[in-house]
């Protein structure tokens, strides 16, 4: 009787590390593999080289399951019949095929979901040599699956996914609420265009290029801007950029003849289709604040600067200067 207990033990036991391995590898995350590997923790190398390959390691935790449950199943057999009899052979099978179900599948399972993270670093190694000794018979097994597992994807991370693995983990706690909209805003960086962003052109502000600093005094006093775009004619005729801090120097100077021209940088002009993260990339290349934004044909649309990108990740950005506070809304009122 002792043997067929221990049988049966074995049996339930060598299944059940094969059903919890399997689980264990298959649920725990790739990105959490990556941060072990990178914090050194032992055996994180070899899951990742696993979770990367996860064909064969499961081949053969899948073969040696199936050995366990097949084999160990006729030796039950046997010794039950040898022990037992022949009567009682269909009720020793019975039982065992519910402990098997229960003891060997659910619950291994389920634990190894659960602890998906700490199983999986402790039996990477062992899976990893297993895989070692059975691959020839992993090859064959290869062989004849391919045809039918040719063509997967391999493992991609697109937005949608990322933001909702950033919901859940503000719905549990783990990441703040600052902390997720942060991450959400960033995001948006790649769907907002300079068209989306800008001062529009009805409202931007700007000084001809042919007026002298006298003509022009009052303006520059009252521009809340710390950058006045200058142009020739028409507003389309963009000349440059002045920065309002050398112009009030050149009127304390008493050059109040010179013109605003003399006074004048060079301007980057884009794209209204330009997206907010390549804005931020010309800003940084540039070394400017301000861009001009032209429409396809040349013709200019308004501007649009540094902080209009940072707002998209902070919100508004308002100081004591800023009379009006949302210029594009300003702009859709002009116009109506």
């Amino acid at each position: 009787m002792l043997m067929l207990l221990i049988a049966i033990g074995v049996v339930l036991l060598s299944s059940a590390i094969c059903s919890g391995s399997e689980a264990a590898l298959f649920s725990v995350p790739i990105v959490k593999v990556r941060r072990m590997v990178q914090s050194n923790r032992p055996g994180a190398q070899t899951l990742l080289s696993i979770r990367e390959q996860m064909n064969r390691p499961i081949a053969t935790i899948v073969i040696l399951n199936n050995i366990a449950n097949i084999v160990g199943t006729s030796v039950v057999v046997i010794v039950a019949t040898n022990v037992l009899g022949n009567q009682w052979v269909g009720l020793v099978s019975g039982i065992l095929t519910f402990l098997v179900i229960l003891f060997s599948e659910i619950i291994p399972k389920t634990v190894g979901e659960r602890y998906s993270e700490q199983i999986a670093v402790i039996i990477a190694r062992p899976v990893a040599g297993l895989t070692r000794i059975l691959t020839p018979l992993v090859w064959c097994i290869e062989k004849i699956t391919n045809p039918l597992t040719a063509g997967g994807n391999s493992f991609t991370t697109d937005e949608a996914e990322i933001k909702l693995l950033a919901k859940m983990g503000q719905e549990a706690g783990t990441i703040e609420d600052d902390e997720f909209e942060m991450l959400r805003k960033i995001f948006d960086l790649n769907d907002m265009t300079a068209a989306d962003l800008m001062t529009p052109r009805v409202v931007m502000t700007y000084l001809k290029g042919d007026l002298t600093l006298a003509e022009a005094k009052e303006e520059i006093l009252n521009s809340p801007h710390s950058r006045i775009i200058v142009i020739g004619e028409t507003p389309d005729q963009v000349i440059g950029v002045a920065l309002k801090t050398e112009l009030l120097a050149g009127i304390i100077e008493g050059e109040l003849d010179q013109s605003i021209s003399n006074f004048t940088h060079k301007v980057h002009f884009v794209l209204g289709r330009k997206r907010a993260n390549q804005l931020l990339s010309i800003f940084q290349q540039t070394r400017q604040h301000l861009a001009v934004v032209v429409d396809e044909y040349g013709g200019v649309s308004g501007v649009v600067t540094l902080e209009d990108v940072l707002e998209v990740l902070t919100g508004q950005l308002v100081d004591e200067t800023d009379t009006i506070v949302d210029l594009q809304e300003f702009a859709r009122k002009q116009n109506n």
